[in-house]
C-alpha cells in the first residue's frame, strides 16, 4: 500500500531507549519499519515487507559502537550501523536518518508530505494506484484508481517493492511540500506522464459508509492517532439495526495504543494481546464499555499487518468477528529505539507479541476464519446477514 511518506522524529527516544511495539507502517506513501515509544506516551510504529520469518536481533551497543567508530574515521555512522544490523539477521531492526524518523512520526500523527496516492503490485509485478486521496494532488492531476504507474521521475517501478516505489514518491531526504514529481501512468492502451506537486496532506485513516442492505462499512487504511476514536465513534452512530463490517484490508498498522482503542469499540474490556522484552511477559488491554451485541465481520488480507493483525487477532480469538478473506502479512515484533551518537536512530528487536489465545503472529499471519480470494467484500456481506447483520 502507498501512503502517507515514511515518518517518524525523535520526540519519542528523548527519554532514551524507550520501549517500543513495532506494528505498522504509514500510509498515503508509506512503508517502512519499526515501533517506539513516544514523549506523549503513545507508542508508534512502521512496516517493511519481510525476507525471512527468523527471529534474530543486533546487539544495541555493538550497533552504537559501529557508528561511533565509523565517525571517529570520518566515514557515515549510519551506514556502519546499517551494515551492523544487516548482519544480525534482524529482519525488522532498521536505522534512520533524523530527518526520516521526523516524516514518520509525522505520518503516525495523520499528516503526511506526498501526492495523495496509494499503490500496489498486482501478481503480474505491476504496480496499480489502488486509491487516491479527494481532493489531493494526485486527482487534481487526474489520477484514478486503476491507472498503472510505470515511472517515477523516470525510474521504471515494474516488479520494484512497494517500498522502493515509496522512496521515489517521497523523493530523496523526504522531499518537502512544494516539490515535484513526475509519474509515468497508463490506462488501458494510453500511456502519458503527469509532473505533480507534493503536498502536506491528512491521512483519511478511517472511512465510514451506509450499505444499502442493513450494515455499515468501516474501513480502516491505518492507525494513526485519534484513529481509534473514529473507530468507536462510527460503532456508536451506526443505525442499531445494523451489522457491521470492518476493513482491515491492506492496513499496514500504526499506532498500538490506537489498535487498543479501535478494539475496545467492540470489546468490552478483556485482553487484546500479550507481548514481551527481553523475555518479561506485559499485556495490552481493552477499555470496557464497547459494543458486544452487534454482529461484526471483519475482512483482512495479505496487506493486513502489524496493528491491524493485532486488532484482528483479539476479535477472532474472543469470539467477536468472523473474520473473511485471505491469510494476513505476518508482523508481529517489538523492537527497542535507542538514538546513536550521529543522531540517527536504531530499533532492533527484542520480542514477540501473540494474541489473546496465545498464538504468534510474526511470521505466521492470521489465518481468516473464510478464506476466499475474489469478491471478499460480498461474501463477507452474506456472512453478516447470516449472522442477523442485514438483509
Amino acid at each position: 500500500m502507498q501512503g502517507p511518506e515514511d515518518s517518524l522524529q525523535p520526540r519519542g527516544i528523548r527519554r532514551g531507549a524507550a520501549l517500543t511495539l513495532i506494528f505498522a507502517t504509514v500510509l498515503v506513501t508509506a512503508v517502512a519499519t519499526g515501533s517506539w515509544e513516544r514523549a506523549d506516551g503513545t507508542q508508534s510504529a512502521e512496516q517493511r515487507p519481510a525476507s525471512r520469518s527468523a527471529a534474530a536481533t543486533a546487539d544495541r551497543e555493538a550497533v552504537a559502537d559501529a557508528a561511533a567508530e565509523a565517525m571517529a574515521d570520518g566515514k557515515s555512522g549510519k551506514e556502519a550501523a546499517e551494515e551492523v544490523v544487516s548482519r544480525s539477521g534482524d529482519r525488522w531492526g532498521a536505522v534512520y536518518d533524523p530527518g526520516e524518523y521526523e516524516e514518520f512520526e509525522q505520518a503516525l500523527d495523520g499528516e503526511y508530505t506526498g501526492v495523495g496516492l496509494w499503490a500496489k503490485r498486482t501478481r503480474e509485478g505491476r504496480i496499480e494506484v489502488s486509491r487516491v486521496q479527494p481532493g489531493g494532488p494526485a486527482e487534481r492531476a487526474g489520477v484514478r484508481a486503476g491507472d498503472q504507474l510505470r515511472t517515477i521521475d523516470g525510474h521504471r517501478v515494474e516488479k520494484r517493492p512497494v517500498t522502493e516505489v515509496v522512496k521515489l514518491l517521497r523523493g530523496k531526504k523526504a522531499a518537502k511540500p512544494g516539490t515535484w514529481v513526475a509519474l509515468g501512468l497508463q490506462r488501458s492502451t494510453r500511456a502519458w506522464s503527469e509532473t505533480v506537486q507534493r503536498a502536506r496532506l491528512d491521512t483519511e485513516a478511517v472511512t465510514v459508509e451506509r450499505l444499502p442492505y442493513g450494515a455499515t462499512l468501516i474501513k480502516v487504511a491505518s492507525f494513526t492517532k485519534g484513529s481509534g476514536e473514529q473507530v468507536r465513534e462510527a460503532v456508536k452512530k451506526a443505525p442499531r439495526e445494523h451489522g457491521l463490517l470492518l476493513d482491515l484490508r491492506g492496513n499496514g498498522g500504526g499506532l498500538v495504543t490506537e489498535a487498543v482503542t479501535a478494539a475496545s469499540a467492540f470489546l468490552d474490556g478483556g485482553l487484546v494481546a500479550t507481548y514481551d522484552v527481553h523475555g518479561e511477559q506485559r499485556a495490552l488491554y481493552a477499555e470496557p464499555g464497547g459494543d458486544t451485541r452487534r454482529p461484526v465481520v471483519a475482512l483482512v488480507d495479505g496487506d493486513t499487518m502489524s496493528a491491524a493483525e493485532l486488532v484482528t487477532g483479539a476479535l477472532q480469538d474472543r469470539g467477536r468477528a468472523v473474520t473473511v478473506g485471505s491469510r494476513t502479512f505476518g508482523k508481529g515484533s517489538v523492537q527497542m529505539p535507542s538514538r546513536l551518537p550521529d543522531g540517527s536512530v536504531a530499533e532492533l528487536t527484542v520480542g514477540h507479541y501473540r494474541t489473546p489465545a496465545g498464538h504468534s503472529v510474526d511470521g505466521r499471519g492470521i489465518s481468516p476464519d473464510l478464506s476466499v480470494s475474489e469478491k471478499a467484500q460480498q461474501r463477507a456481506q452474506t456472512v453478516l446477514s447470516g449472522l442477523g447483520g442485514g438483509s
